[in-house]
């Protein structure tokens, strides 16, 4: 499948994680699905995925999110790349990010993985770390609060004000790396704001 893209958000499985900071990148690939009237359903490599288009005669998108905890994300997300004939550079990977504020997106290609087990997982499992990723920034914990404890907790009143927005800026994203590639994305979405 020559022109097909795999988009997927990490996350955690089952509702006490899905209103979290951890689970952001599930929550754009609903936005991505909303916007295509698309509803994920059961895929045998343990995930959620629907298959839809970029645009009508655009690339194919197949949106999807592991049913793993995100910390053991790879083997859906290479399960899937395998079943769908996608390498890694179109697998758009959507996750939440400590090191950038909240509100703020940043996207990249390949490096490491910052301390995070999601993708240090999906790198080990498709056996490379260069796949795009659209990085959603959920800010540093106030105070001394563990960030381990501060990505699994729901976003504050304020934070739900502003997520709408946030969600639709990082589907804006990853419709632009697919559609006019990586670095018109990021001239974009890395400028400084108005």
């Amino acid at each position: 499948m020559a022109d097909t893209w795999l988009v997927v958000g990490l996350g955690n499985p089952g509702t006490r994680y899905e209103q979290t900071r951890h689970n952001v990148g599930q929550m754009v690939i609903a936005e991505l699905a909303t916007r295509r009237s698309e509803t994920l359903r059961a895929h045998k490599a343990n995930a959620r995925a629907a298959e839809t288009w970029l645009r009508p005669g655009g690339p194919k998108l197949v949106l999807a999110t592991p049913n793993s905890f995100m910390n053991v994300s790879g083997g859906p997300v290479s399960q899937l790349a395998r079943f769908y004939d996608v390498p890694a550079e179109r697998i758009v990977l959507v996750h939440d990010e400590l090191d950038i504020p909240f509100d703020t997106i940043k996207l990249k290609a390949g490096g490491g993985h910052g301390g995070h087990n999601g993708i240090r997982d999906v790198a080990k499992a498709l056996g490379t770390p260069d796949f795009p990723r659209v990085r959603v920034g959920i800010g540093r914990p106030p105070g001394r609060q563990d960030p381990a404890d501060w990505v699994l907790d729901p976003f504050s009143s304020a934070e739900r004000t502003q997520l709408p927005l946030v969600l639709g800026d990082a589907a804006d994203a990853v419709e632009q790396i697919i559609g006019e590639g990586l670095l018109a994305a990021q001239r974009r979405y890395h400028a400084p704001r108005a």
